[in-house]
């Protein structure tokens, strides 16, 4: 009943919106002027055609062909569409976002309910709809870009190895990164997620003495044949299987669990030696795309295909800071509050000289980033229809200090979700996505906040947030941001002196 609540409430949103964006910006927008005439090669058959401009695999243009290929027969009996070609207008290729929508939102409610199997349907049922919300996924969910198709295909693919479908994971992951070549990233830490899951469960079972039938016996020796039914087809149920990963995790809070991320680190080691066979075997779909992923970027010459000077590989740091600012602030009920920065100051001052340290190597990273790798885009000066552009010429060069003045808060923001995922996750987790989300902002010269989407979606399903409160102030700063840009995007055009055409704000 949960997944279907959920798909109702957010089709009641995207169907009426998608038909209004549609009537007030019936052509193509910003970077739609290359996916929809690309896409509309596709769909007359000329699969050879390719636009030198578009940076990102064509992923996004096999989806709405599906798409297309559905609609077709019903919209050819009823006369709307003579031919397959015709179907492919903005209008359809953007719907095919709309309905990506739809199924991310299901998705964000099933790997709640896998995460947390004890938690309430209605609660779950509420959490999906805010993360359906989300202003930067919400606002792409009506025009046709990459970023909706993208995390569908990595939620996707987060379940799937969740309920140890590796090779449907793997498969999926080959389509994220079709849509979107640094969703490689995403299925590395992915695949990384569940061999963590796997190697501590042993370590769980030594330490709190829970004699499970999911843990690998850390003395126990079988044959590869067997390690491998174990890894791939446990007779767990998916319920009992999703308290355990959810006991596992938790527990790190413990001053029981393991003394700190070394310890862990030995640990997946250890047991991924005595095991390799069988890890190899398991994983191996993980592995091969990811070789045909290095492959291709050895043919390619660039991660990119398109425009590769203006989108070449640079060491912006920067990038972190200022999505762990981003991001608090998109769950500012729960991280800008006086109680949030008081448990926070309590969590350090309960350690003052590893506290202090922590907070002192932080601040330095953060100053080194923000002084040399602070990277100003030709495109962000430039483009004046991007929020981006008011906030880097408003806020961040209001003064030449003012960079620097906001480290700090760059610092807290990270070490506020450092410290809530900390007491939910375990620290090599945490690391991991770290990692992670560097890897995949780091290079990227061009500050886009629509590329924060699935990091932040990773950081609040592992959150653990419960509160009716906070979710509904969530639901309620969403809306109202949602409203405003949507507002100004459809009733607030302009024009420029230097080029035709009608202007619009956009994230």
């Amino acid at each position: 009943m949960g997944r279907i609540a959920v798909a109702t409430i957010v089709s009641l949103w995207v169907i009426p919106i998608s038909i209004l964006v549609n009537h007030i910006v019936p052509e193509p927008y910003m970077d739609e002027i290359f996916h929809v005439p690309q896409a509309q090669q596709y769909c007359r058959g000329n699969f050879r055609s390719w636009d030198p401009m578009i940076t990102t695999p064509p992923g996004l243009y096999y989806l709405s062909l599906a798409l297309v290929a559905y609609l077709f027969p019903g919209m050819s009996f009823i006369k709307v569409a003579s031919s397959f070609s015709e179907v492919c207008s903005t209008a359809i290729l953007r719907s095919s976002n709309g309905v990506l929508a739809v199924f991310c939102s299901v998705l964000v409610y099933e790997i709640i309910t896998h995460l947390r199997p004890t938690l309430d349907e209605r609660k779950a049922t509420l959490f999906a709809v805010v993360l359906a919300m989300y202003p930067l996924h919400w606002f792409f969910t009506f025009l046709y870009y990459t970023d909706v198709a993208s995390l569908a295909a990595v939620l996707a693919m987060y379940l799937a190895c969740l309920k140890k479908k590796y090779w449907f994971s793997a498969l999926l992951g080959a389509l994220a990164v079709v849509i979107r070549q640094t969703n490689i990233i995403w299925l590395l830490f992915v695949c990384c997620n569940e061999v963590i899951n796997i190697t501590l469960a042993g370590q769980k079972e030594k330490i709190d003495g829970d004699d499970t039938d999911f843990s690998i016996r850390k003395n126990s020796r079988v044959t590869p044949k067997n390690s491998v039914s174990n890894l791939r087809k446990r007779k767990v149920s998916s319920s009992a299987d999703s308290e355990i990963h959810l006991m596992s995790t938790s527990s790190v809070s413990s001053r029981n669990c393991m003394s700190g991320i070394l310890d862990e680190i030995k640990a997946i080691f250890r047991k991924l030696w005595r095991m390799k066979l069988e890890f190899l075997i398991s994983f191996s779909p993980f592995i091969m795309v990811f070789a045909a992923f290095v492959a291709f970027v050895h043919w390619n010459g660039s991660v990119v295909l398109g425009a590769k000077e203006a989108h070449a590989v640079s060491p912006h740091f920067a990038q972190v800071m200022y999505f762990g600012l981003f991001s608090v602030l998109s769950m500012a009920p729960m991280y800008c509050s006086f109680s949030q920065a008081a448990d926070l100051f309590r969590s350090f001052w309960k350690n003052k000289s590893i506290g202090f340290f922590q907070i002192s190597l932080a601040l330095v990273a953060g100053f080194i980033s923000i002084h040399f790798f602070s990277i100003a885009h030709p495109y962000l000066l430039a483009d004046n229809r991007h929020y981006p552009f008011y906030l880097w010429r408003k806020v961040i060069k209001a003064h030449w200090s003012m960079k620097y003045l906001l480290v700090p808060i760059y610092v807290y923001s990270w070490l506020s979700i450092v410290t809530r995922l900390g007491k939910i996750q375990r620290k090599i987790w945490v690391l991991g996505f770290f990692l992670a989300t560097a890897a995949v902002l780091v290079p990227a010269p061009l500050i886009e906040f629509r590329y924060y989407t699935i990091p932040f979606f990773f950081v609040i399903l592992h959150s653990h947030i419960d509160d009716y409160q906070s979710w509904l102030v969530m639901a309620f700063l969403y809306t109202t941001v949602n409203a405003f840009t949507m507002m100004m995007f459809l009733y607030r055009p302009f024009h420029w002196s230097h080029e035709p055409g009608t202007q619009r704000f956009i994230w």
